[in-house]
């Protein structure tokens, strides 16, 4: 069905505040393809957020009024991943964002602190204000781990209050303990990938991981008491030989991840998924008990990536999403009754990448 010109509009209460909380579908012109599959029983009332561009990482303001993200959409005027901040109280589409990095550079992985008025992004303005080049086509899928890319606190008007990190390679990925006493991030520093902890105001700068391999995309369990990340470990003398390769020219590549969980500070690590291929993107579920994550560990050629639940002790493994293509980052809300995520469906099929939100069923 052709929903050309068409504006539906969807509403629901939103629990945590007073306010009915209204999302506003935009017009597309071509046969956008589902935004809900039959299958995913875990989900309810799917609602677009977005439309166009690659918009990933979305996350939750503390009261959950608000999501902060990141995106190239060239309508917007930017030129590659800018952080932009949305007002989800009120008719909530991609069309009342509001820019908050600085235009500058590339950004990526925003959260925000715990005083809901100011908030963390990697961004690597400093080392240019043009957009950093692309990787090099190594015939491989890889990320790039641009030297440039520090660790900055910003105030809601995008005024950047504080630099937290001076080191000379990657430091990224932060997110903020739901205790607000620490950040966790992820830092090429010592010459591998490992997870780092600080204070809130960047002090006590502490490395929680040691293992040799990509330690990355942390956060945190609603309780603080615990970590999940997503992890390589090569073992293989050609692994290893080929992941420092790619470290010593800024890159990696993430195809071979598992999930791994421990105490909040790196004690008691264990892996929880052994699933192959790439699985990441982890987060708890709102009672801590499960984890939410994406992977394609059933994919033959890359896609599809879709959103799994699994224990912490890697059982009970159960497939969320069903989309063709692309779910992943996926990020409860507060008070845990939505998810947001980002996908490739009802994309009308393009390669747009957009931000969805949905009711959560347990």
């Amino acid at each position: 069905m052709k929903i050309i010109g068409q504006i539906v509009v969807l509403s629901f209460l939103f629990v945590s505040c007073a306010s009915e909380l209204t999302f506003t579908t935009l017009p597309v012109t071509t046969e956008p393809g589902p935004i809900h599959y039959e299958k995913e029983k875990h989900l309810k009332n799917i609602h677009q957020l977005t439309y166009g561009g690659n918009n990933a990482e979305a996350y939750w303001s503390p009261k959950g009024h608000e999501l902060i993200f990141q995106s190239d959409n060239g309508r917007w005027g930017v030129g590659c991943d800018q952080i932009f901040i949305l007002d989800v109280e009120a008719k909530a589409d991609s069309s009342k964002r509001k820019l908050v990095s600085t235009g500058k550079g590339r950004t990526t992985c925003s959260w925000f602190m715990p005083n809901g008025k100011s908030f963390i992004y990697a961004s690597t303005h400093e080392g240019g204000e043009s957009c950093p080049p692309p990787v090099p086509n190594t015939g491989k899928y890889v990320w790039p781990l641009y030297s440039s890319y520090d660790i900055y606190v910003a105030n809601m008007q995008g005024e950047i209050e504080k630099q937290m990190t001076h080191e000379p390679r990657y430091d990224a990925e932060a997110t903020v303990s739901p205790e607000g006493d620490k950040i966790i991030f992820t830092s090429l520093r010592n010459g591998d990938l490992d997870l780092y902890t600080m204070n809130l105001d960047g002090s006590e700068v502490k490395q929680i991981t040691f293992d040799l391999g990509y330690d990355g995309g942390a956060c945190f369990s609603p309780d603080g008491k615990k970590i999940v990340w997503r992890a390589s470990r090569p073992r293989a003398k050609e692994e290893i030989t080929a992941y420092k390769t790619l470290l010593e020219q800024d890159m990696v590549e993430p195809s071979n991840l598992e999930i791994w969980v421990a105490d909040a500070d790196g004690s008691n690590a264990h892996q929880v998924t052994n699933l192959g291929n790439a699985n990441w993107a982890p987060t708890f579920t709102p009672n801590g008990q499960k984890i939410l994550f994406c992977s394609n560990y059933a994919s033959t050629r890359g896609f599809p990536f879709n959103l799994f639940l699994v224990n912490l002790d890697g059982t009970a493994l159960e497939q969320v999403t069903f989309d063709t293509e692309f779910d992943s980052f996926p990020m409860f809300s507060p008070d845990g009754k939505y998810l947001v995520f980002c996908s490739n469906r009802h994309n009308g099929r393009t390669r747009d990448t957009n931000i969805f939100v949905a009711e959560w069923v347990d």
